[in-house]
């Protein structure tokens, strides 16, 4: 076999961008919950495995196979555009086993106000880790706006689920079980715009088709923040939307009605069974990089 030649692009993803399906191939390997298990020695040799063919070293006796799965743990691990490491919680291959247990329980516990508060706020403090290291470009935000930030999109969380839990105290339990969704919803629209107010501040990075830096724009990243929240909110539809119904229906059953003790589990299992084809599908309904825009 010979050496593996170095005209690889994997400075882009191995499938079409252009199409939703390429994406979606893409997300389903970047949400890949088994990431998460690699030891840092994994993603240190995928790093250099990366690092070494963009300098023009390959790596000997390495494949084309092998060089792309090194540039998806890579990019599972660190930030294309600060190369730092992404704390655990805050990787793209945690979102199902998180999203995942902080949704099931917005939706096993949404009738009390404490565990109401104390679910929102966890999920806002998840999304808020989520939004800050995944956020686009490498302008710095200081510790003053991150918490400002922080402190707002949260309050303004826990102050919609609340109101809509006393609107809804009069109506079908059905509906209440949706205040969770509904909370959601409105909670991304100002924790995300929140936790990356700096890109809108000065942009995100714009390039060329060779991937040099051109200068930043403001009118893309309000561009890509809008359609991150419109993504987010798909995202948490089938989760939110679809486990209400089909629980509100099976707790009038018999079975569940003698085994009470199924109710939770069979919730979080539905919840992570439509987090799983969710989050990767929704990921992709936009393009990552466009054709550069004027600032």
């Amino acid at each position: 076999m010979g050496e593996l030649p170095l005209d690889i692009n994997i400075q882009e993803p191995r499938w079409d961008q252009r199409t939703f399906l390429g994406r979606a191939r893409h997300f389903f390997t970047v949400t890949d919950p088994r990431n998460l298990l690699l030891s840092g020695a994994q993603l240190e040799a995928s790093r250099n495995i990366v690092q070494n063919y963009r300098a023009g070293i390959v790596t000997p006796g390495l494949t084309e196979d092998q060089l792309w799965r090194a540039k998806y743990v890579y990019d599972s691990a660190f930030h294309p555009d600060t190369g730092e490491k992404v704390v655990l919680i805050g990787r793209m291959s945690a979102q199902v086993p998180m999203n995942m247990t902080i949704t099931g329980c917005m939706l096993i516990f949404y009738r009390q106000t404490p565990t109401v508060v104390f679910w929102q706020w966890l999920n806002q403090s998840f999304n808020a880790v989520v939004n800050y290291s995944n956020r686009s470009g490498d302008a710095p935000i200081t510790v003053r706006q991150l918490g400002m930030a922080y402190v707002s999109a949260t309050t303004g969380a826990v102050a919609t689920a609340l109101g809509l839990k006393s609107l809804t105290k009069h109506l079908p339990p059905l509906v209440g079980r949706f205040v969770p969704f509904a909370a959601v919803a409105a909670a991304n629209c100002i924790n995300i715009p929140l936790m990356r107010q700096r890109e809108l501040q000065v942009g995100i990075p714009v390039t060329n088709e060779q991937g040099q830096r051109l200068g930043h724009s403001v009118a893309a990243a309000k561009k890509g923040i809008f359609q991150v929240v419109i993504s987010r909110i798909c995202m948490a539809i089938p989760a939110m939307a679809i486990p209400p119904v089909i629980m509100d229906t099976l707790e009038k059953k018999d079975f569940l009605k003698r085994r009470p003790w199924l109710g939770a589990p069979l919730q979080m299992g539905l919840v992570g069974f439509c987090l799983v084809f969710a989050t990767p599908l929704c990921c992709a309904l936009f393009p990552q990089r466009r054709v550069p825009l004027t600032r």
